[in-house]
């Protein structure tokens, strides 16, 4: 069975720009099709190197297990859960989505040990840098290490968007910087012509909520993703150079992709050109929605129950688009970042998301009939669930460069 990973699309990038220069847009995506879906992935590991801790192998590519032995913590042991994200208490029916663990191809991932993780951590910060399924992804892993310690509160503002967290045990905070856009926003206009807002960005500036923080931290995990689908003006040297879905007259319209790695482009140069900042900066790679059978906004929902295995996996255009602009960035500050020691490490989670559409929350992240902006939720992922992985990730990461 041929199928395609996420962890592999990135040396296609330069292949898919030349398409892009020459090729009208029918053509292109044939042509882009063609490349990613022979895209076969051959394993001839030794049996004796399929175990944990092999440092060659990649962790990103794999499929999801049968795991009788989850969950590690409920909605009751964990006060950190947002009741958005709160399955459970707002009565989702199946318990078989949180009995799921990743299983790379050619070696064992270890399930999150909340004791091994706080003493890498020791002595440390991290920072989650994004929008609020980075805020989902700290939760996660604050309710993963509630079986250790509870951590106080030592947030300095107000509200959810900036918060931090402090072990005292184990002299370890965990902070959030809300930026979805992670560059100088501003509100245009409250409803704009398509009635979802419209943003003004300021590609080439810095967000100054967190890009003056981060010589704070040892660890930034930065993301972005489903904010950039908004209606969006985009600006360079204080010039209106195009927009994303604006429908205005006049205006040059530009891929979604363009202001998403322009975006990137910014926050990596704020984290390089920091003179103080020595840490270790992870990109958390895309995090697919799931909406079936309409979008957000217009009756699409999420209510499948169990993975996707990799051959089953549809392949999305915008998430791929979105996933090669941001890792293209990456690789051209990780060259970067070598030579002023700062080091830049690929949270690959996107092809192990899209086969878990089944994780959201769907309409269980509120009370039946309740008045919601978003009805159902297929964005963000339940607690417990399938992004608590992604702290088996990251642990497994930061062990290889202990």
């Amino acid at each position: 069975m041929k199928e395609f990973h996420f962890s592999k699309l990135a040396s296609f990038s330069g292949t898919i720009k030349i398409l892009q220069i020459h090729t009208p847009k029918f053509v292109l995506l044939i042509a882009s099709t063609l490349i990613l879906v022979t895209v076969v992935i051959h394993h001839h590991t030794p049996l004796s190197t399929l175990k944990y801790g092999n440092p060659s192998c990649n962790i990103f590519e794999g499929e999801w297990i049968w795991n009788p032995n989850a969950t590690y913590y409920t909605n009751t042991t964990c006060n950190h859960i947002h009741n958005h994200q709160n399955c459970m208490k707002f009565g989702r029916p199946d318990t078989d989505f949180l009995k799921w663990r990743w299983k790379p191809n050619d070696c064992e991932l270890p399930i999150f040990d909340p004791f091994k993780f706080l003493e890498l951590v020791r002595g440390k910060a991290l920072a989650f840098v994004g929008d609020s399924v980075g805020r989902n992804h700290m939760q996660s892993l604050l309710c993963l290490l509630s079986k250790v310690e509870r951590p106080t509160d030592v947030s300095y503002r107000e509200g959810q968007e900036f918060q931090r967290w402090y072990y005292p045990t184990y002299n370890f905070t965990v902070a959030v910087f809300w930026t979805p856009y992670l560059v100088r926003a501003t509100q245009a206009e409250a409803n704009g012509t398509t009635n979802m807002g419209l943003i003004n960005l300021y590609l080439d500036e810095y967000d100054l909520d967190w890009t003056t923080q981060i010589e704070e931290f040892d660890y930034i995990i930065i993301s972005a993703g489903q904010w950039f689908f908004r209606p969006t003006m985009f600006y360079e040297n204080n010039k209106l150079v195009g927009c994303f879905k604006c429908l205005k007259d006049g205006v040059k319209s530009l891929e979604l992709s363009y202001g998403y790695g322009k975006a990137f482009q910014t926050a990596f140069r704020a984290i390089n050109s920091s003179p103080n900042f020595k840490g270790t900066t992870y990109l958390r790679t895309f995090s697919p929605a799931h909406f079936e059978n309409g979008i957000w906004n217009e009756g699409g929902n999420c209510v499948r129950k169990k993975p996707l295995k990799s051959s089953e996996i549809t392949l999305d255009y915008g998430a791929l688009w979105l996933y090669n602009a941001q890792v293209d960035k990456f690789k051209i500050a990780e060259e970067e970042g070598k030579r002023n020691g700062k080091q830049f490490r690929l949270l690959n989670t996107t092809h192990a998301m899209f086969m878990r559409p089944d994780g959201h929350p769907s309409s269980y992240g509120h009370w039946p009939k309740e008045n919601v902006t978003s009805y159902n939720d297929c964005v963000h992922w339940c607690l417990p669930g399938p992004i608590d992985s992604w702290s088996d990730f990251l642990l497994e990461m930061l062990r290889r460069d202990d």
